[in-house]
């Protein structure tokens, strides 16, 4: 196979995912680690966004990354797998506003649900009262907002203003190839998640758990 990883997410002809995937599992890759190759290769793509890839190029990417999830998510839910135990919080997680990639979301919500977590997912593309109305009626314990490109990360910031404006006290977790430790702090999230595992262990710091 002799094609990068942001070959195969731009592949207009969608024949390269499975190919890629096998050929990574065949290797001895395990599926945890084919969604952070697939998560770089995304976030090079954001970052050249608006100067060498354009709105096509991310549905595209968007695309084939879904592909990627549906292709490994079996094999990352018999990865985390654990008992069923009691539901050790809410949470309600979403990609914000003028954002439609889920690949890190979903992961995020797997193995949340796999630690115990009840999770409100609210897909992608989501506004600052539609995550306050989820929060309300679930009587959530976590916001989980995600942002893969920095064109849309300032949305955090909104959403966390709107929160505070209407006296929502849910502690706010973020995270995202467009974000980081110190931007959440200068935001005013609670939290930051680097990845996936760091998310499950920060979502149960701001619990006690």
């Amino acid at each position: 196979m002799d094609y990068t990883i942001v070959d195969t997410l731009l592949d207009v002809r969608k024949k390269k995912i499975e190919p890629f995937c096998e050929e990574r599992l065949n290797s001895g890759t395990n599926a945890y680690e084919i969604i952070n190759e697939m998560t770089e290769g995304l976030r090079e793509i954001g970052e050249g966004y608006r100067e060498i890839y354009f709105d096509a190029e991310l549905m595209v990417s968007g695309w084939n990354a879904k592909k990627t999830l549906q292709i490994l998510k079996p094999l990352l839910q018999e990865e985390v797998k654990v008992e069923m135990q009691d539901t050790v919080g809410k949470v309600v997680i979403g990609t914000v506003k003028g954002d439609v990639h889920d690949i890190g979301k979903e992961i995020v919500n797997i193995m949340l649900s796999a630690e115990g977590f009840k999770v409100i997912d609210l897909g992608t593309d989501v506004e600052k009262e539609k995550y306050a109305e989820a929060v309300r009626e679930a009587g959530a314990d976590i916001l989980a907002m995600s942002a893969l490109l920095t064109t849309t990360r300032e949305y955090l910031a909104e959403v966390i203003q709107y929160f505070r404006v209407e006296g929502l006290g849910v502690k706010i977790m973020i995270g995202g190839a467009a974000v980081s430790k110190e931007y959440a702090e200068e935001i005013g999230a609670d939290t930051y998640g680097k990845d996936a595992v760091d998310a499950v262990r920060k979502a149960k710091e701001l619990l006690g758990k």
